[in-house]
């Protein structure tokens, strides 16, 4: 287990950690040390996409992605993420508009959870209809690692998901769209440099990283605001601070507890200690962003802060390839959540409040919310009009 942020900065970068555990062991040596579930996930390739392979593959497939998608601005630029910037905002409004007037939500069902996933989506050209089931089936997947309940349940949804992304490929190469995977596609048929597992792969990273992390990061954010009102009334009389209270929202309670598995390829040293072939390292990205070697009185929330060396969206090869389009999704939703729902309050005992079961990702399972409504609003004016003419009179 990695805790401090050196360490951690290190091993993300270290080639000697490798994230393929095929690359360790043989699939006989697999089948002993992997439960059913994680065993079947490997073996449909899901885990063959970028945040899963070691150089030189994650070399090819990272190169491929650039080169295929951005003369078509398909890769998350920031070209790209300013295109669908006004996107995003008429997604978060009109998610926001099915609540404003019934003064309470439940922040993570109703809208965390929604905005990415309807934003990933429809970037794929993959149907509203199925939501709910990519919800159903990310949330075993994240959870699974740390939570037996959850690894019990791999064994049947791995299957559902993997024949579902077939079937999505299959029917996108006979009705290509201009959406992201169609295009994709297309582009591929050209060059064949993309197994078809490789790309199924692609799409389940698109599809399961694409709403986690963004999600985590606004149910996080408003807990964390909720618990400062100090920080939340800065950023409400300064809403340009949004840029610098994600990066701090992202360290001070980020979307992921830890990276995802990386294991030591041979025998290694490590700060006196020693580790084997084959040992898992577990890169604990929560702890290294409280490090207080790293970060000035770490366990602070101060949206104002300058320090922008945290680890949340990983270090090295694997860094986030959709760390500019959370970022956008964030500020957009955090800041239009302030500015929309005046007096927004937790509608619930902050002791009772239950993180996400698991050691990889950080969330919260619900976040009741209440606020005040136009209506209300506009009652509260009133009276506040009528008591100032009677202390005038």
């Amino acid at each position: 287990m990695i805790t401090r942020y050196e360490d951690v900065d290190a091993v993300l970068r270290d080639g000697r950690f490798v994230k393929d555990i095929r690359n360790i062991y043989s699939a006989e040596d697999l089948a002993q040390i992997l439960p059913k579930g994680h065993l079947d996930f490997i073996a449909r390739g899901l885990n063959q996409s970028m945040v899963a392979s070691n150089v030189p593959d994650h070399t090819r497939l990272r190169s491929l992605m650039n080169l295929s998608f951005t003369p078509m601005n398909l890769s998350f630029t920031p070209r790209l993420i300013e295109q669908w910037r006004e996107r995003v905002q008429a997604i978060i409004d009109e998610l926001l508009d099915t609540v404003q007037e019934k003064g309470e939500m439940e922040l993570i069902e109703d809208f965390a959870y929604r905005l990415p996933m309807m934003v990933i989506t429809e970037m794929l050209g993959i149907p509203a209809a199925d939501h709910e089931k990519f919800h159903t089936w990310s949330n075993v997947l994240v959870e699974s690692q740390g939570s037996a309940e959850a690894s019990e349940q791999l064994g049947s949804v791995v299957p559902q998901f993997h024949g579902y992304l077939v079937t999505l490929l299959q029917e996108k190469r006979e009705h290509p769209a201009g959406d992201l995977l169609s295009r994709m596609i297309q582009s591929e048929a050209k060059k064949k440099k993309l197994t078809e597992k490789e790309i199924v792969a692609m799409i389940f990273l698109f599809l399961v990283a694409g709403h986690e992390t963004t999600a985590n990061l606004i149910g996080n954010g408003i807990v964390a605001l909720l618990l400062h009102p100090d920080q939340m009334e800065k950023l409400r009389q300064d809403s340009a601070l949004i840029k610098t209270a994600v990066e701090e929202f992202l360290r001070y309670q980020g979307s992921l507890m830890a990276a995802t598995a990386r294991f030591a390829r041979e025998d290694i040293e490590l700060k006196g200690k020693s580790i084997r072939r084959g040992d898992e390292m577990v890169v604990v990205l929560a702890s290294a962003n409280r490090d207080p070697e790293a970060f000035t009185a770490p366990d602070e929330l101060d949206i104002t802060r300058q320090e922008r060396q945290l680890l949340a969206f990983g270090k090295g090869i694997h860094y986030c390839l959709g760390a500019p389009l959370a970022r956008m999704e964030g500020r957009l939703a955090i800041n239009t959540l302030l500015r929309r729902m005046p007096n927004l309050r937790l509608n619930a005992d902050v002791h009772t409040l239950l993180w996400r079961p698991g050691t990889f990702v950080m969330g919260l399972s619900a976040l009741p919310l209440a606020f005040r409504t136009r209506a209300e609003g506009k009652t509260m004016h009133g009276l506040s009009w009528s008591f100032s003419k009677d202390h005038q009179r």
